[in-house]
């Protein structure tokens, strides 16, 4: 299994441990290095907003094409038989530049989608709106990890129920807090 997650915001480079793509790296059994997230996480933007306008704060401006362009050539360069992971940045309509969303870039690497949510109140609602979204774009679910939120949070077994009631064709699965993701949990979850 090969990562990548193209945008990431929120990023501090004096401290890159337990961002998104140190995560990543590490579930890869890979150390982090400069080399090693700049290849994992191309574009890297300090303030914690939707990428457009954390690059904007930098003075840059993001391209969804070249942001697809580079997820394209990333899985054209993925060997025979190994799964690339493409991680967006938020929701699947979060915006990926000014004229495309995460939803787009998926549409466009014609990619299926593993949909990650959170268990906090609201969730069921935000799970089937995104499903039914990404249904709407002709782009299929592969499946739906529902990630256990902080303590608080309604109970995750009796959120997994409930969304699994309304996707019954899914595979939904869950993750308890803390777990750690690697190939071998996502095999488990019958995600690979």
């Amino acid at each position: 299994m090969e990562a990548l997650k193209p945008v990431v915001s929120g990023f501090d480079p004096d401290a890159p441990a337990g961002s998104d793509p140190a995560v990543l790296l590490e579930a890869l059994g890979r150390d982090w290095s400069a080399e090693a997230l700049a290849e994992i996480a191309p574009w890297r933007f300090r303030a914690p907003l939707s990428p457009p306008l954390a690059a904007a704060r930098e003075g840059e401006r993001l391209s969804g094409e070249a942001v697809i362009a580079h997820c394209r050539d990333r899985a054209a360069r993925t060997p025979d038989g190994t799964w690339l992971l493409v991680e967006s940045a938020g929701g699947v309509m979060s915006p990926l530049d000014d004229k495309w969303t995460m939803l787009d870039l998926a549409a466009a690497l014609e990619a299926p989608v593993l949909l990650v949510a959170g268990s906090y109140l609201g969730t069921i609602s935000h799970t089937l709106t995104a499903v039914a979204v990404i249904e709407a774009a002709g782009l299929a679910v592969a499946g739906v990890v529902m990630s256990e939120s902080s303590a608080g949070a309604p109970p995750l077994d009796e959120t997994v129920a409930a969304v699994s009631g309304h996707l019954k064709a899914k595979l939904v699965s869950s993750l308890r807090r803390g777990c750690a993701v690697n190939s071998a949990t996502l095999a488990g979850l019958g995600m690979i």
